[in-house]
């Protein structure tokens, strides 16, 4: 069974940091595209921030250059460090696993991705 769950969420003010993790159990993290997703209230989940096998990453435009996306392969862990945290970044992230193949340039549409976290709750207060 894969088993992904996610940290570090929070409530910060405005322009503060945060890092989210999520733990991998039942599957290997270097062999597939990862990537976190958020849902605001009354909106649409949307991709955030995605990484492939190969380290390379994808943002949506919306928090290109405030956030990274990482990974410690040897941990089995993904990373989300978010910097200059605005109001409008309030939502719950998840994490996403992917489970067919790969992607030169990573996906932010949650159909490739196959496995889900239960979410944690980012709440920015202005």
């Amino acid at each position: 069974e894969v088993q992904l769950v996610e940290s570090g969420g929070g409530s910060v003010q405005a322009g503060g940091s945060l890092r989210l993790s999520c733990a991998v159990r039942g599957y290997t993290i270097s062999s597939f595209s990862m990537g976190w997703f958020r849902q605001a209230p009354g909106k649409e989940r949307e991709g955030v921030a995605v990484i492939n096998s190969l380290s390379r990453t994808n943002y949506a435009d919306s928090v290109k250059g405030r956030f990274t996306i990482s990974k410690d392969n040897a941990k089995n862990t993904l990373y989300l460090q978010m910097n200059g945290l605005k109001p409008e970044d309030t939502a719950l992230y998840y994490c996403a696993a992917a489970k067919y193949g790969d992607i030169w340039v990573p996906s932010l549409a949650e159909i490739s991705y196959n496995y889900w976290g239960q979410g944690t709750q980012v709440t920015i207060s202005s």
